[in-house]
């Protein structure tokens, strides 16, 4: 009787590597949590695909802060930088300015 493959050595250890991957990625615990909620429901809920999706889009709203903190942050260092280039500009104009009367008077008569 032949063996199935899934009963083969060489895949056990790419399954660990998986395994491991999705622990790591908080994956396997954001499931496990998920599967214990829909257990403990005193409700089944209608659709359970809709009812996963909207656990697992529960983590969204941390990540949604943090982007909304991460453009504002991008704003204020766009602002800042327009502002040192302003400074700059600023700057080489009354450097050259000041560099101009200096090359008149080294002028010869």
């Amino acid at each position: 009787m032949a063996a199935s493959s899934k009963d083969e050595p060489k895949d056990v250890p790419h399954k660990e590597e998986f395994q491991k991957y999705l622990e790591k990625a908080g994956v396997i615990d954001q499931l496990t949590k998920l599967l214990v909620n829909l257990y403990e429901s005193p409700e089944r809920p209608d659709n359970a695909l809709e009812y996963i999706r909207t656990f697992l889009g529960s983590a969204m709203p941390a990540a949604a802060d943090e982007t909304a903190e991460l453009k504002q942050r991008v704003e204020e260092l766009e602002a800042q930088l327009r502002e040192k280039d302003n400074e700059i500009a600023s700057l080489r104009e009354q450097l050259g300015q000041s560099e101009a009367p200096a090359a008149d008077s080294n002028a010869p008569n």
